[in-house]
């Protein structure tokens, strides 16, 4: 039987910074900006968190880890937006803000 791979002790995040373990957003985190749903995806990419461990640490569902996955391979780290994730739906493309659509300008 083969040994099982090592939990890497640190992986890069989305703006390059080393995360470990240490670092990764604290459990009782309740305000999800950008950086934090960033950074935890990139530790269960890269191996330091698995996949449940993450939703056990953060009271997460599976489905809402895999949509923050989705919205960064679609959208990049700006999907993650919660403000804008209506943007990022399909069919639910708006028109830029301060113009309405059907009206001549």
């Amino acid at each position: 039987m083969l040994p099982l791979p090592a939990k890497p002790l640190s992986v890069i995040g989305p703006e390059g910074q080393r995360i470990t373990r240490d670092t990764l957003p604290p459990a009782n985190t309740k305000r999800w900006v950008i950086r934090r749903k960033a950074e935890v995806v990139a530790a269960v990419r890269g191996g330091l968190l698995s996949l449940e461990e993450a939703c056990d640490r953060y009271a997460l569902t599976a489905e809402e880890f895999q949509s923050w996955q989705r919205a960064i391979e679609q959208h990049g780290l700006p999907g993650l937006r919660t403000t804008r994730l209506q943007d990022y739906r399909p069919g639910t493309l708006r028109a830029p803000a301060g113009r309405l659509s059907g009206v001549a300008g």
